[in-house]
């Protein structure tokens, strides 16, 4: 007989598809690091603006790694803007949104924050606060989610 609290949380790769439905985005590869707080994503050409008295960001990104000729083009409200530090050490002022992602099958909200990872591998970071307790990490795995599925 199995007890349902026995029953194991999924597990993650150490990289993974996400989708970004609300930014247009239908899938890149992320990086699960349990190390950063926050989740970060690609962007820049970031253009802060109004809409209906509110305050709003555009920004650009590559979804595809080693392609930048590829563009899409994000909207989406402002959350907060705060220092972050990286994993030098190095403190940078960022954009915070909050938006929707797809891992797996799963949607998840949380709070990304926007910086340009031209010169990063991966276009995202999934950081801890976004995974919560929800996944075990298999840190020798990958894309053991499989790409978004989402309409």
């Amino acid at each position: 007989m199995t007890n349902s609290s026995s029953i194991s949380p999924p597990l993650l790769g150490w990289r993974e598809w996400v989708g970004l439905p609300e930014l247009n985005i239908q899938k890149l590869k992320a990086k699960v690091d349990t190390g950063a707080r926050t989740s970060a994503l690609h962007a820049f050409a970031l253009d802060p603006y109004k809409k209906d008295g509110k305050d709003w960001i555009m920004f650009a990104i590559h979804p595809e790694q080693e392609n930048t000729d590829l563009i899409i083009e994000c909207h989406a409200p402002i959350k907060d803007k705060r220092v972050v530090s990286d994993s030098g050490g190095h403190k940078q002022r960022r954009y915070v949104i909050e938006t929707k992602f797809i891992l797996g099958q799963t949607p998840i909200t949380a709070e990304i924050t926007l910086t340009n990872r031209d010169s990063m591998v991966f276009r995202m970071l999934l950081g801890r606060t976004a995974i919560n307790n929800n996944y075990l990490i298999a840190p020798s795995e990958s894309y053991l989610l499989g790409e978004p599925k989402y309409t």
